[in-house]
This record gives C-alpha cells, sequence and structure tokens, in this order.
C-alpha cells in the first residue's frame, strides 16, 4: 500500500496570522521585525567598540529568547527594469533612447553574470502563554440544549480576550528588543500580517518569484 501523501500545510507550524502576529499550532505566539543593516567595517574603532558593547548589553538585558534570521536572495531587478522601459518611452531625443536601451541592457547583463544577491535581517520575537490548552474540552451542551449559543458566544470572547492579553505581553517584548537595537543604530519595524505572509510564502517557495501571493481571508 503506498504512503499517503501529506498536505503541504501539514509541514507549517503556523495556525493562522492575526493582527501581524504568528499563531503556530502549538498556541504559542511570534512577532517578526525587519532590521536595517549597519555598515560596520566603515566606523572608526571608537565606534565599533561602541556599537559592539551597546550590542552586548542589549543581549544581556534580554530575559527572553530571540531568533536572528538573515534572509539571502537573487536581486529582483524587474521593478527597476520595468521603471526604465517606461523612461525609455518618455525620451524625445533618438540619442537618449539609445542611451537609455543600452544602459537597461548593462544592467541585465551586469546583474545576470555578478549573481548580486540581497540580504534582509529580521528578528523574530516569541510568547508562550504560561499554560497552552490547545485540546479544550467542550461543554456537554456546545451543541445542545440549554443555553448551548451563549456557550458558544462565551467562547469565542474568551479566545479573543486571551489573545489580546497574550499580544500585550508579546508587544511589551518588541518594545525592549526595538529600544536596544536602536541604541547600537539599527531601524526596526514590525512586519504586518500580509507582510508575514509573504515571507513565509518566500521561505516555502524559494524559487517562485513569478507566482503573485494569495492572501486568505
Amino acid at each position: 500500500m503506498a504512503p499517503q501523501a501529506k498536505a503541504t500545510q501539514d509541514f507549517v507550524p503556523i495556525q493562522e496570522i492575526r493582527d501581524g502576529i504568528a499563531i503556530l499550532k502549538d498556541g504559542s505566539m511570534r512577532a517578526v521585525l525587519l532590521a536595517s543593516s549597519l555598515n560596520f567595517a566603515l566606523k572608526s574603532e571608537d565606534e565599533q567598540t561602541a556599537i559592539t558593547m551597546q550590542f552586548q548589553n542589549f543581549l544581556n538585558s534580554l530575559d527572553f529568547s530571540i531568533q536572528i534570521f538573515v534572509q539571502s536572495r537573487r536581486l529582483d531587478i524587474r521593478p527597476y527594469i520595468a521603471l526604465l522601459e517606461e523612461r525609455y518611452k518618455e525620451q524625445v531625443g533618438e540619442l537618449l533612447k539609445i542611451q537609455t536601451r543600452e544602459y537597461i541592457g548593462f544592467i541585465k547583463n551586469f546583474v545576470e553574470n555578478s549573481n548580486i544577491m540581497s540580504k534582509s535581517f529580521f528578528i523574530v520575537v516569541p510568547y508562550s502563554p504560561p499554560t497552552l490548552q490547545t485540546n479544550k474540552i467542550l461543554p456537554k451542551n456546545f451543541l445542545g440544549f440549554g443555553g448551548g449559543t451563549e456557550n458558544i458566544k462565551s467562547s469565542v470572547d474568551k479566545k479573543l480576550d486571551d489573545f489580546e492579553e497574550q499580544r500585550t505581553q508579546i508587544e511589551q517584548r518588541l518594545s525592549v528588543v526595538e529600544q536596544g537595537l536602536t541604541r547600537t543604530g539599527i531601524r526596526i519595524v514590525q512586519l504586518g500580517t500580509e507582510e508575514i505572509i509573504e515571507l513565509f510564502y518566500k521561505i516555502f517557495n524559494p524559487g517562485d518569484l513569478e507566482k503573485p501571493i494569495q492572501l486568505t481571508k
């Protein structure tokens, strides 16, 4: 008997993404920060020492774990090429058209032959509730008589309350990370729901650049 193939969703640990927070199947939560790069080599020796000390102090101040994730991808020049094509159409003089067309060809050949990569830096901040209750037993009258609708509403309201409380906890951690990294000169931006979906789509589909991202409601 041939083994039954598993769906792709079985290999993805995410249950849902809500308000810019990924909720995993075990009930824990993850928020993702996009961090700017820092050209450390161009800093003076004193600046390098100060940055190193600030980063060390930041790590020592954390009472929770974080994950630093670096994503390297081949540079996608399609948006830039499309912009140049528009500029080419707007040119009036024949000489400028020739120069623009030659420049487009140069950029395409340079990127293809040089294998230029783009890097993005992410900070993943986790939070796990003190007690994870992923398999709750429903009340006996959940779908029966005697106030079943009220029980459903109460269950939904409690779930929303739990999410808001847990989001407050993870936002406090995000604030600590942002303040610590800002002191080193790094800029921080939290990813929203659609940006997290796009990030994970590209992780699980590294070679699929043409296909648009399908967002589920």
